[in-house]
């Protein structure tokens, strides 16, 4: 962890990193194995005493369901003294002495537990339930210091406190994003600028959940017309929201089109801001030659012309080495920025990847080159919560160098979902933690 602003930090190889990592992993696990009652039971489950190897790990992964193997009912009855227990079968903290009393909904009840030091984050529950992640100061802390070096590190940018930031898409009001969002203003942001805040009413935890609670309604048909009517007056008013801030988002953009620009926000709404741009008559010649852009998520469905990269560089003249990807996800602390020269995102050395079988029972055997499987890792970074999860994705993990000249593991720009490839995602030890968790709760 303490190479997080060496710019050499992803040149260890991996054979290099082993040892350190091993131990590294066995000093967390030995602090947090009587701390957290999950991973308690499931290393009593695999005799798991101490951890020598990859193989050691693997059983201590918790799948990324886990974070939302909450009851239902506890979310739409409203049971906060149930979902506060939940939360505290994850926790290496105790959640002691949290006032209960006529909460508002659970937007109260994630600031009255922040209060405490206690940031819940959700993930989009676009496939079903939200997640619920817990994270401490100390999450908070290092994201703020990994967000700034992630983006110098894959863009180039020196954090010289001379852009305009510009968002381009809606952001969760979560801890997390707030405590990114505030250190990438701070270290890039021209604070003598105009300030951008993509003008869409903010998606809080509460407004997520009740999304997701109430399309499970609809489709089971338990949903009452007053509900029904409610839900698609705000989803009526939120879609205005959206459409309404491309063509302004836009406008913005033209009118500060001679200072340096930094975009943010997913491919579809960068691309539907640049259409506005290029509609309006501006395109290339109009904008500063060390514009950068940082792009996160993915496409999240959304059907765009084949040539839309392009179309967006081209439109705002980003140069070819001020386009930012990052590989990370809300269940981590950390990001793994793509490089510019071998087009692969590096994985630091705080983070310990493991590629596992289908099932996510069992690590492949991958000492050196690349190989494909499900994708786990080990967040060394992490502090409110264990650092082990098995994701839901299957990448290409590469233990040999990269064009860059990097030797650290760096993954394939082939990421997809393993619910995507056969419309379901079934890791072996899902059922069991979701189990073990609603046991404890």
């Amino acid at each position: 962890m303490a190479q997080v602003a060496d710019p050499r930090r992803f040149g260890f190889s991996a054979e290099e990193l082993r040892q350190t990592q091993m131990a590294a992993l066995d000093e967390r696990f030995q602090e947090r194995k009587g701390r957290i009652r999950l991973l308690s039971l499931r290393a009593r489950d695999a005799g798991i005493e101490k951890i020598d190897s990859i193989a050691d790990i693997v059983p201590l992964l918790f799948p990324h369901t886990a974070y939302k193997s909450y009851p239902e009912n506890f979310l739409t009855d409203e049971r906060w003294d149930k979902l506060t227990n939940w939360l505290g079968t994850i926790s290496p903290y105790p959640i002691e002495g949290l006032n209960l009393e006529s909460v508002d909904g659970i937007d109260d009840w994630t600031q009255r537990l922040a209060a405490q030091g206690h940031f819940i984050s959700c993930s989009s529950g676009t496939t079903g339930k939200s997640a619920m992640l817990i994270a401490s100061q100390k999450d908070m802390d290092w994201s703020k210091i990994d967000t700034v070096n992630v983006f110098a590190w894959g863009s180039g940018v020196v954090p010289a406190q001379d852009r305009v930031i510009v968002g381009c898409a809606p952001v969760a009001a979560v801890p997390k994003n707030a405590a990114i969002a505030q250190a990438q203003y701070e270290a890039f942001a021209d604070p003598s600028a105009p300030r951008w805040d993509y003008p869409v009413p903010p998606i809080t935890v509460g407004s997520l959940t009740s999304m997701v609670v109430m399309r499970k309604k609809i489709a089971e048909g338990t949903a009452r017309p007053d509900e029904i009517a409610a839900f698609e007056e705000t989803s009526a008013a939120r879609g205005k929201a959206v459409a309404d801030a491309i063509p302004a988002t836009a406008q913005f953009v033209i009118e500060n089109r001679h200072r340096k620009l930094q975009l943010s926000g997913l491919w579809s709404g960068l691309w539907q801001v640049a259409k506005a741009v290029r509609d309006a008559g501006y395109g290339r010649a109009d904008f500063d030659p060390d514009n950068s852009i940082y792009v996160g998520g993915g496409l999240k469905r959304a059907q765009l012309p084949d040539d839309y990269q392009e179309y967006v560089f081209d439109t705002f003249n980003i140069p070819e080495d001020r386009h930012f990807q990052n590989y990370s996800m809300q269940e981590l602390n950390s990001g793994m920025p793509k490089c510019r020269e071998g087009g692969r995102y590096h994985v630091p050395p705080w983070i310990v990847p493991v590629l596992l079988d289908t099932s996510g029972d069992n690590a492949l055997d991958h000492t050196s080159g690349e190989m494909e499987g499900r994708a786990a890792f080990f967040d060394l970074s992490l502090d409110g919560r264990w650092g082990g999860v098995i994701t839901g994705d299957r990448i290409s993990l590469d233990h040999g160098p990269c064009k860059c000249g990097n030797h650290g593991p760096s993954i394939r720009d082939n990421i997809v979902r393993y619910a995507d490839l056969e419309g379901d995602d079934k890791i072996g030890c899902a059922g069991t933690v979701d189990a073990y968790v609603r046991g404890l709760a």
